[in-house]
């Protein structure tokens, strides 16, 4: 009898089952994450996504791993509905996974061994609500095979070298700022804030001068 597996047939789930995350802290921050860095890699060939399924053992549909972020790098951005290492030919470069209660266990034991195996080269844990993981923002850089912790530089940022992003607790939150030129990765909603408080400076500074060239043609 052939050994030789009939890959063809084998299918591929597009969901296990089970719940995007445990409390709306969880999702919301995971969801931030993502939609940070889609933007950050805008119209370029890098791939973003998060509570996707990730096979990493071709024709075995148990071996998968549901990252909460993750990036990969140098690979077309179209949407998937899952992902096939072996397909895409490349594993993520960088996985940020936003703990929890009911995950703990996984992200701190099960996931830094597979991620390690598979050859992700920066790992990321965060707890945002600051009771399971302490330090709550923790990273680790892949060398020689095993993870290594990524130390804090002087403002208690943690860098990436793969992002070229600096990542930062700040009030329960991640920042993401660049270290290319040090600006602070915004929201969509930031984004729109932003602009429209500029927009408002620019009308009142029109307004101004639009005021003193009527004072000045009265004199």
């Amino acid at each position: 009898m052939s050994s030789v597996i009939n890959v063809t047939a084998v299918h591929y789930p597009e969901s296990d089952g089970k719940p995007m995350g445990e409390t709306d802290e969880h999702r919301d921050q995971m969801v931030r994450h993502i939609e940070l860095l889609r933007h950050y890699y805008l119209g370029q060939r890098v791939y973003v996504s998060g509570d996707l399924l990730v096979y990493y053992e071709q024709g075995n549909p148990k071996k998968f791993v549901v990252p909460d972020a993750f990036v990969v790098k140098g690979i077309d951005p179209k949407k998937r509905r899952i992902y096939k290492i072996w397909i895409e030919g490349k594993v993520p470069d960088v996985i940020i996974e936003t703990t929890s209660r009911k995950t703990r266990r996984k992200d701190t034991t099960e996931k830094p061994v597979l991620y390690a195996q598979l050859g992700v080269k920066e790992f990321f844990m965060f707890d945002p609500e600051q009771d399971y993981l302490d330090p709550a923002l923790q990273g680790r850089r892949l060398a020689n095979g095993s993870y290594e912790p990524i130390k804090p530089d002087e403002t208690g940022s943690l860098v990436s070298e793969e992002l070229g992003l600096k990542l930062r607790l700040e009030e329960g939150v991640v920042e993401l700022y660049r270290l290319d030129t040090g600006e602070r990765l915004l929201t969509a909603e930031e984004r729109s804030a932003r602009a429209t408080e500029a927009q408002r400076a620019a009308e009142a500074e029109l307004s101004k001068l639009r005021n003193e060239l009527a004072k000045r043609s009265k004199t």
